[in-house]
């Protein structure tokens, strides 16, 4: 794993919503299911749905067609129909990790400025974050909206740094997969830090060349405070 000795301290931090601030696997597991019900297929192992979740709903989606032997010319219809049955269960099952309000807050008082950068469509993501008590510390939220592509492109994160009017060289991205890493990557991010509660679809996190694997999200604050400025 690279070492981080000689980064200095970001300016901001793009901090990645889905496994890393909230455990929303069953979120996820319990919209797939009321599709399959609806639909009459057989719901989705939850090992299968964690493998699956990160990369956005469409292609979430083409995996889950797979597994049931549907056509892929089917995606827009069911992507409508498990849009409208996750907007209902969002945040009902969710939680946020254990220290996730409270290093944010630390983070925040401590000058770094912080933006979330997710996969989950917007007006979603600006609705858990509030149902968490996790909203008020993030400057903006960028989550997926028409023309936006999903990470592991770099739109989103190119975005939150354009809002944050910060040069993406002076920031971290904070994640749980190797999408995060090479959304970072493409974006000229100095570093991606990881947390090992997330889903990365089925990869062992530590195959991922970040520069830090992280076992709690309160692990980032002295990670970052650290660093020399």
């Amino acid at each position: 794993m690279p070492a981080f000795a000689n980064l200095r301290r970001p300016l901001g931090l793009l901090i990645d919503l889905d496994g890393t601030l909230a455990d929303t696997l069953p979120d996820f597991v319990a919209a797939l299911s009321a599709l399959a019900h609806e639909k009459g297929w057989e719901p989705p192992p939850v090992d299968t749905v964690r493998h699956a979740i990160g990369r956005g709903s469409a292609q979430l989606l083409r995996e889950m067609l797979v597994l049931w032997a549907q056509p892929a010319d089917s995606l827009e219809a069911v992507l409508a129909r498990y849009q409208q049955h996750y907007t209902a269960c969002n945040g009902r099952h969710a939680r946020a990790f254990e220290g996730a309000a409270s290093t944010l807050r630390q983070l925040s008082q401590s000058g770094i400025t912080l933006a979330c950068v997710t996969n989950k469509p917007q007006a979603l993501a600006e609705a858990l974050l509030a149902q968490l008590q996790l909203r008020e510390d993030f400057v903006c939220v960028v989550g997926a909206e028409p023309g936006r592509r999903a990470k592991p492109h770099p739109d989103g994160l190119l975005e939150a740094a354009a809002q944050l009017r910060l040069d993406p060289a002076r920031l971290w991205m904070v994640g749980d997969s190797r999408n995060d890493f090479e959304a970072a990557q493409a974006a000229g991010c100095s570093a991606t830090v990881l947390l090992r509660h997330g889903y990365n679809h089925g990869e062992p996190i530590d195959a991922v060349p970040s520069q830090a694997v992280l076992e709690r999200l309160p692990d980032l604050l002295p990670l970052v405070l650290s660093a020399p400025s």
